[in-house]
């Protein structure tokens, strides 16, 4: 196969050229090359040179525009250019042709210079070990030695080489295969699945930020589903992920019995993800339910209940997000949110939708309330089509009691109209708790609609809670 036409581009012919002049040879490789086949889009070049990345790197930079900058990493012996087209931005890594061999305790391998079949023999899979020359004498022409446009036809996903090797050196490769299943919604060959299943300890060595790495592309793919039951058919997700794991499972009590708290998460997931980009609703999405298992409890009268959940649920994912090493700022406060308020939608139908109940809602919510509705619109997994129904069309209720309560009263991220530092000044108070009281008095009284939300009626309220409580305004 010859991939000319493919990568008729300036920057390869430029490439091409400069490494004849070095009279190096270099081809693109990788995942790029497996991209252009599969027509995807992608920005992210791999060069192998067989000689040096580096010198190559800083060749290409002397003739691109405004010569661009090269970022050298000399311990990887890589060199990376950002190049810009009126269509996209290019990110291109240099790189000499290497082998390499691998210590049992850690993935990092000794790395020699190499040929072309040194490195293509290191890679992962064989729909990632195509190379296409850049060089003048053979532009285009694709090398392919493990049969891996075959497999690209096929959708099969599998090892260049002996795979409990592959994944036993470099353990995170079983993520990355998991993950391309997910991503390209290719099927792992039986043999190389069943490799991940030996080796699955192996993954023990790798730091949790290239495993949260692998998650993150997985939940950003068009069906996280596909991945977390590959990871965990295979064994991986109860040693990376237990607290998902344990949502398996269906517990039967004479004829009650629950849901499968696993299978409906993962429905949830990819509805949300049919719907929004967002990382981290999707991260809301898969933890909504994550504290069932420990909040589970049976009755003979009504069955089984895990009543607090959502609340639990909320605390373990500080946990979560600190153990995986997920950024612990507002991204952990807004799933955090989320997976809090999740009922609460549906329970403002089943208690009544009261003005009072959804203006609290609006508030707790704030900005994230579309996102909210998304999650509750999600989370309606029903196999009965006449429940199922009924729960869409309460939510269509309570969306439209929420529009028309916040056009009428402002409640989304309302703040109290009078401030801690005014009523310290008001009436003569150092920092106490009965300030919190009073603030907390006219907000409940807004929420709850006894008062409007302005600063006047806020005023007023103030001023006979105080007496109550038996303070004097300050004369100023």
């Amino acid at each position: 196969m010859n991939c000319k036409e493919k990568i008729d581009n300036d920057i390869f012919k430029l490439i091409g050229n400069v490494a004849d002049t070095m009279n190096l040879p270099a081809y693109i490789v990788g995942g790029y090359v497996r991209d252009l086949i599969m027509h995807r889009p992608s920005t992210d070049i791999d060069i192998v040179t067989v000689g040096s990345g580096i010198e190559l790197a800083k060749a290409v930079a002397e003739f691109i525009p405004n010569k661009k900058k090269v970022s050298v990493f000399k311990n990887f012996g890589t060199a990376m250019i950002h190049y810009s087209t009126p269509d996209r931005d290019w990110q291109i890594e240099f790189v000499g042709a290497r082998k390499e061999s691998y210590n049992f305790n850690s993935r990092k391998p000794t790395v020699e210079n190499g040929t072309l079949e040194d490195d293509q023999n290191r890679r992962d899979f064989t729909i990632n070990a195509l190379a296409v020359s850049l060089n003048s004498n053979t532009f285009g022409e694709l090398t392919d030695p493990f049969n891996g446009l075959y497999d690209i036809e096929r959708h099969i996903i599998r090892t260049p080489l002996n795979p409990d090797i592959t994944f036993s050196d470099d353990p995170l490769r079983m993520m990355r295969c998991i993950r391309f299943a997910t991503q390209l919604d290719f099927s792992i060959l039986p043999e190389t699945f069943e490799a991940i299943v030996r080796n699955k300890e192996r993954i023990g060595i790798i730091s949790q930020e290239r495993i949260t790495e692998e998650l993150n592309k997985i939940m950003l793919s068009k069906f996280p589903s596909i991945g977390f039951k590959l990871l965990d058919k295979c064994g991986l997700l109860q040693i990376i992920f237990p607290e998902v794991a344990n949502l398996k499972g269906v517990e039967c009590i004479g004829e009650r019995s629950h849901k499968d708290n696993f299978r409906h998460t993962m429905e949830v997931l990819d509805n949300v993800a049919s719907q929004s980009d967002n990382l981290w609703l999707r991260w809301a999405a898969l933890l909504h339910d994550i504290a069932k298992p420990l909040c589970k409890r049976y009755d003979p009268a009504t069955g089984f209940s895990f009543h607090g959940h959502e609340i639990k649920g909320m605390k373990m994912c500080k946990y979560i997000f600190r153990r995986l090493k997920l950024p612990m700022n507002e991204n952990l406060r807004y799933v955090q949110k989320l997976v809090q308020l999740h009922l609460r939608p549906i329970a403002l139908v089943e208690q009544g939708v009261t003005d009072s109940a959804v203006r609290r809602c609006l508030f707790e919510a704030g900005d994230d309330i579309e996102d909210l509705m998304l999650l509750c619109h999600s989370d309606i997994t029903s196999k009965n089509m006449a429940k199922k129904a009924k729960y869409i069309q309460n939510l269509r209720l309570v969306k439209q009691k929420m529009k028309e309560t916040e056009e009428k009263d402002r409640i989304r991220n309302f703040k109290i109209p009078v401030s801690g530092e005014e009523i310290m000044q008001m009436y003569g108070l150092e920092p106490c708790r009965t300030i919190g009281i009073l603030k907390e008095k006219i907000k409940d009284s807004i929420l709850d609609g006894l008062i409007p939300n302005d600063r006047n009626a806020a005023l007023l309220l103030l001023e006979t809670e105080a007496k109550a409580l038996g303070l004097q305004k300050q004369n100023n």
